[in-house]
This record gives structure tokens, sequence and C-alpha cells, in this order.
């Protein structure tokens, strides 16, 4: 008998039909294996034994980054087969859905690389059907060279050989090239002039050893690198990106060298090594011998391993740590043109080092987190992106997610798939509004998207809403708005096939609730159709609106006064005047929303302990350094808090302040303070949730929101939690923040279209 397998999941251009057929004449059977919609078909022919060994090593040793999703099993009639063979795909089989992202590069190729017998000795674009490029280079579906920016290398014999062996890692590889017919390095000067130089890798080294800052285009964009010993040309990439205090990333040379900078464990290992190669959070090593300036006072160094050969060349040149940081001014979108450097790149590098393959979209890097065998995701871009996530239900016709403000994602919903965008940024500055648009224009195109229905947050004033209400008027879609929290439980309930009601934990700095206040400390008894918010912290004056985020004394001032407590060590050093208008603008409501914001109230107490007071220099500053200080200590104890009754049910924040007060004036150890807050958070969530269990009758509960960035929390919480056995549910394909608000918007848009919409929910006739 003859069988035939029908595989769904990422399994087209990652190298997955080449594996089979390579898999199948291992085991000496007949057959074929072909593209279809969705998926790959394969037939099989052969012994018993044979088919059996076949199907059994299937998914146990598939390319790495193909993802099975399903394996059906069909028996059929034997068919007339002689061989095996990879035959074309039917007309339109190629999934829409399906771009794979880019992958850093495989093993063979880091042989065949550093190899003086290998005819790709050295060359800094070497790739094959497993690794190198590929969302970043597609410029058309089906993935074929012609639609790339691969196009403008033709093959020569000795590649197009390669390409189309189907034994050879390299067939239908379509980076395939060498150094007769590939891409080309180019040196550079600051000023964008050639540099005539035999070994432009070698040179690079040496002024990087020197001190000197260079321009490096990778995958997705350029990056800034300088060497991360030297604190002197840290300091003055600082300067010239106007940075003041965000961590660098760094690049490390392999994980023996990663063990000498950080503390990782076996998962940490596991993910950096990844095919994806993201850049891993780690525990800095004490006298580690990086630059205070990488990251200043942080207990972590963000590292990732060499994902292109150009890396893995320089690295194993230069023999050091790099800081690789994206190619950008302040508040600018990565630069990845070349036409774009002298005027990018020119006031921030010494000199430049590109390439003569076009990017076609910009790409981040990715940034995760690992712990309990899973990993974390903070930022999803390169590698990951944009990679489907199956949804709980179908979108009955195409969806638009837009996201929010900060942390720019959109997702595009078609059937039962999520296409999820690769990091966009912030959507205040013209400039990355400008690179959202065009990258939603390219998503599009890519994926043959026309949507019907477009979804955005409630905030009206947020660009990713303007841009809906715009497109939906000119356009004639149906838009509707997603409030931000319930957005961001729907996101962790997709990610684990939630369909049921969850107890919705969503903590994060701002949203915009359905009375018009800024939520943001909120517990939700929620689905996709609709949530109910059951209970909140107590709500405070957020005085001078933005610049109470900028200004985290402003939310000392506002909790201790709500508290009863003293305010003048909080305040010292503002004028008696000053303290009194906010005092007045606070009581009256001027440019002063409410909220119930958990973030704020992180930032109050990290104010009150003086770890970040007057201003920050980058968004959740203030909450990221009261968590370091918490880390340097182990819990004891946590403060009292009060649970108000009602509908919905207030979590009175006054005594957790005025214990913090206390325990500043009895003299108690800052660190002590901020763990004894953390656990306070983990004890009053544990309480909250099984007064909502008692009353609903709901055992899941969801983590989401920007304050589960905490690695503290993030560990701590789902504990407590489990020791009241609650099923707890965190992020691993999303991040908590806002860069998972979109998939929560397209899993509620899907739902709406299920049910009449009110017309308060149609925003756009």
């Amino acid at each position: 008998m003859r069988t035939a397998i029908i595989i769904t999941g990422m399994v087209q251009g990652v190298g997955f039909r080449p594996f089979v057929y390579r898999l199948a004449m291992r085991h000496k059977l007949r057959g074929f294996v072909k593209n279809q919609m969705g998926g790959v078909r394969v037939e099989v022919e052969g012994s018993d034994a044979a088919v059996d060994g076949f199907l059994g090593e299937l998914p146990s040793s598939k390319p790495p980054m193909a993802r099975i999703d399903s394996m059906r099993i069909e028996t059929l009639a034997p068919g007339n087969d002689a061989d095996f063979q990879i035959i074309a795909s039917e007309g339109g089989a190629v999934a829409e859905d399906f771009v794979p992202p880019d992958v850093g590069i495989c093993a063979e190729c880091l042989e065949e690389l550093f190899d003086p017998g290998n005819r790709r000795w050295r060359y800094p674009f070497i790739t094959c059907m497993n690794c190198g490029p590929r969302l970043t280079l597609i410029q058309a579906m089906p993935y074929d060279r012609e639609r790339t920016t691969m196009a403008a290398f033709p093959l020569c014999p000795l590649c197009r050989a390669e390409y189309e062996n189907p034994a050879n890692r390299r067939f239908h590889a379509e980076t395939t090239c060498c150094a007769a017919c590939g891409p080309r390095l180019q040196l550079l000067d600051g000023a964008g002039r050639p540099i005539e130089v035999d070994d432009p890798i070698e040179r690079v080294a040496e002024e990087i050893l020197a001190g000197r800052i260079g321009a490096l285009k990778g995958l997705g964009g350029f990056h800034l690198a300088c060497d991360a010993r030297n604190e002197g040309a840290v300091a003055e990439l600082r300067r010239r990106k106007m940075r003041d205090e965000k961590p660098f990333a760094i690049m490390a040379a392999d994980l023996d060298e990663t063990a000498k900078l950080c503390e990782s464990g076996e998962d940490e290992k596991r993910l950096l090594n990844s095919p994806r190669r993201p850049i891993v959070l780690l525990r800095k090593r004490a006298g580690a011998g990086v630059a205070e300036s990488v990251a200043p006072g942080n207990p972590w160094l963000g590292v990732m391993l060499p994902y292109t050969p150009l890396h893995c060349l320089l690295l194993r040149q230069a023999g050091i740590p790099l800081v690789m940081t994206s190619g950008n001014g302040r508040d600018d979108p990565i630069v990845y043109q070349n036409a774009w450097m002298r005027e990018k790149l020119g006031g921030l590098a010494d000199f430049v080092l590109t390439h003569n393959r076009a990017i076609e979209s910009r790409c981040d890097d990715s940034v995760m987190r690992a712990s309990g065998g899973r990993e974390r995701p903070l930022r999803r871009a390169r590698g990951y992106s944009p990679a489907p996530i199956p949804l709980p239900a179908e979108c009955p016709f195409p969806i638009l997610a837009l996201g929010g403000q900060m942390k720019s994602v959109f997702a595009l919903g078609r059937g039962a798939r999520a296409i999820v965008s690769h990091h966009l940024g912030e959507l205040d500055h013209p400039e990355a509004f400008r690179g959202f648009t065009e990258a939603l224009e390219r998503y599009e195109r890519l994926f043959r998207f026309e949507p019907e229905w477009l979804v955005h947050d409630l905030h009206p004033d947020y660009a990713s809403t303007i841009y809906a209400a715009e497109r939906a008027r000119r356009d004639g879609l149906h838009c509707v708005a997603a409030q931000h929290h319930h957005a961001h439980i729907a996101s962790c309930m997709v990610e684990h096939g939630l369909t049921k009601p969850v107890i919705g934990v969503a903590f994060d700095g701002t949203g915009l609730g359905t009375d018009g206040t800024v939520w943001g400390g909120e517990f939700l008894v929620a689905d996709y159709n609709s949530f109910e918010r059951a209970a909140h912290f107590r709500c405070v004056a957020m005085p001078g609106g933005e610049a109470a985020i900028r200004q985290p004394w402003r939310m000392g001032f506002v909790h201790l006064r709500d508290a009863g407590e003293s305010t003048a060590e909080m305040c010292e050093g503002i004028s008696p005047r000053a303290l009194s208008v906010l005092a007045r603008m606070a009581e009256a409501g001027i440019n002063s929303p409410r909220t119930s914001s958990c973030g704020r109230l992180f930032d109050a107490v990290a104010a009150m302990l003086g770890v970040r007071r007057r201003a920050v220099s980058y968004e959740g500053q203030a909450a990221i350094e009261l968590e370091w200080l918490a880390l340097q200590t182990a819990g004891d104890k946590s403060y009292p808090f009060t649970l108000e009754s009602g509908a919905p049910m207030v979590i009175d924040t006054r005594p957790i302040i005025a214990s913090v007060a206390r325990d500043l004036r009895d003299g108690t150890a800052k660190n002590k303070i901020a763990r004894r807050f953390h656990s306070t958070i983990c004890e009053l969530t544990a309480r909250v949730c099984i007064e909502l269990r008692q009353k609903f009758r709901v055992n899941e509960v969801a983590l989401s929101g920007g304050v589960f960035m905490n690695s503290a929390l993030a560990q701590e919480l789902p504990a407590r939690l489990a020791r009241e056995k609650f099923n707890v549910f965190q992020h691993a394909q999303v991040p908590p923040n806002d860069g998972g608000l979109c998939l929560g918007q397209l899993a509620i848009a899907a739902a709406a279209t299920r049910k009449p919409l009110t017309a308060s929910e149609e925003l756009i006739p």
C-alpha cells in the first residue's frame, strides 16, 4: 500500500522538501513530495519497515526552521513511481501566509566558512537552505530567487549545479551564491568615500580595536559596533546616538565567550545558539570586563551570538565582544538602505562596512528571556516574524489589527492564522510612523492581503487609531475598537488556544479604559467576545499627564498624599509654589487623568526609594531599576493591603504606600523594601484571583501587560498562583507588552464578526 502524509505548519521555504527527499532516499522509498496550499503533501511506498522508519524520523529530524502543526496520514492504492522525486507545486499551491523568517548561520555553513579547502572559505554571504536571510530580502511571493534582492546576482555554473541537485542542501536555496557570483563587501570612511583595502574585515577589526565606531550592514539593517570593553568608545557611541542610559546589546563569538561575561543556564544556552539567534538577557558576571557604559548600573546584559557569516568573520578576527546596537539616531528607525548611509550614519560612525545586496525590509534584532524551559519574548522581530501564529477561531474574512502606539506591531488575520509583523518601534515620531506604514504596505503586498475589517486601540489619539479611521473612510472598510487591556488578555489566550473565560491580570503603564480613565492595574474576567472589569487598583491622579510618566516623583507625590504621608523628602528641590500648583491640578483633574496603573505604582515606589526620582531617560526605567534593587535580596514578607468589595472590587494601595514610607523612616534597607513591594504585588494578585474564582467559577489565569516584563514578577507570581491550584498562562510567542496587542485585537475582532455589533461599537459607519 501507499502512504500519503499531509503536513501543515511552517514547511515551505525552509528546506522541507529537500529534507523529505533525502530522508526518503535513505529509506529507499518511492513517491514524491510537493508543496500544496497550506503545507506539503508526501506520498511514499516501500516496505513496511522502511515506511515506519521514514514516519518515525520525519517529525524528529526536520530542518531547524520548520514547524509541523499537524500530520495527517492516509492509505492509498499503490502507484507506479520508479523513484522518489520533488515535483512542481500545483498552480496557486504556495501558501500565501508562509513567508519564512531570517535564519542564523547553520553549523554546516559555519564549518565551510572557516575551511581553507572550501570554495566559500571566508565568503561573508555563505548560506544554504537551512540558513540566511528570508523576510528581509523577499520582494514578492512565491519565494523564488527572481522575486528577491538576490535576483541581481545570477548563479555561476558551480552554484547552479548545487541549486539544481535535490541531494544538495543548497537545492533551491534562493540565497545560494559564492565569491564568483554573489554580493561583495565595500568599506567606506565616515564621509562615504571608498577605502581600498585587500581585506575589509581585517581592517574593520583593526579600527574597532583602536577605539573607533563602525556601522555594519546586517540582515535587516545597519548596526553600530565598537569594542565592548572600551569605556571611551562606548561612552562616545552613547553621545553620538543621544542614548543616555538605555542598555546596548553586545555580540560574543560563541557560548564559551558568553560564559566569561554572563551566567547562563541550559535554557539560555539553547536560546542563544538557536537558529533565531536573538538577543538574550543574561545576568552579568562580576568582573566581566565589559565597559560600564554598555549597560549602566544594570545587572543584566543583552547578549547575542553571530548570526551572519560577516559577524562570524569579524568576531573571530577581532577576538573581543562587540557592542552591536541598531544603526540609527535617537527616535529614528534602523537605517537599512545604502542610499541613506551618508545622511543617517555620517555623524554616528567613523567608517561603514556595507555590501551590494539590498535589504527589502528593515528588521531589528529580537530580544528574549529564557526561564522554566520556555522562551519569554520581550521584542519579536528577526528570526521570529513573520512566522504565523494559529488562531483559536477562524477569521471569516481578512482582518487587519493595528496594535497600539508604543512597541508598535500589526497583525494580518486570515483563516485560522495570524501573521504578526516584526517590531516597528514607537509611533510618536514621524520617521517611525512612516516606517510603520511602509511595512504595512509591504506585508499586504507580500501576503496578497486585502483587509475588510480594521481593529485598533480604544485610544483616539494613537497614530495607529488615526490611521485606521482614515483608511476606513478612504477604502470603505469596517472599523472597530478593542479595549487595550482586553486585547492584552486576549493575546495571551490566543497563544495557548484558550476559548473559555479566564481571569485576566493586565498590569501595565497606561491604556484607555471604557470609563475614560487610564487603566493599568486590571483584573478582567474575559473571553474574546467581552470582558468584565472585576477588580482594579485604587485610582489616583497623573499630574501633568504624560509628564508623570517621564518624572516619577510626580506619581510618588500623589500616592504619598493619597496615603496621608509626608511628601517632603520626595519633593526636595521642588519649589513650594510648583507643588501647590501640582496639588491643585491633581485635585481638580486639570491635565491629571485618573489612573489605576500598576506601572505608575511601581514608578511611585521607585521614586520614594530614590531609585529613579526626577526623570527617566527611557520607557519603564524607574520600574526596571526597582526590579534590579529587589533582586539583590530574598523576600521575607509582604506589605498590608485592603480589598474593597464592590463591582468592581478595588485594591486599596494606601496601606502599601504607608508601609513603604514607614520602612524608609525606620532605616530598612532599600533593597529589602523593593523586594517586599514585589512580594506584595504577588500576594494581592493571588488574593484577588481567589476572590474572583469564588465569584465567577473560573480557574484559569492569564498574565499580560508590560509590567510582566519584570523577571521577578514573571517568576514569583505564577509560582504563587500555582500554589493556589490555578492554571496559569504567560506569553511565549509575543511580548506581554504592547508588542502583543495586535494579536489580541485580531482575536477580539474575529469574535465580533460572529455576533451583531451595537452602534457604539461601530466607530466608522
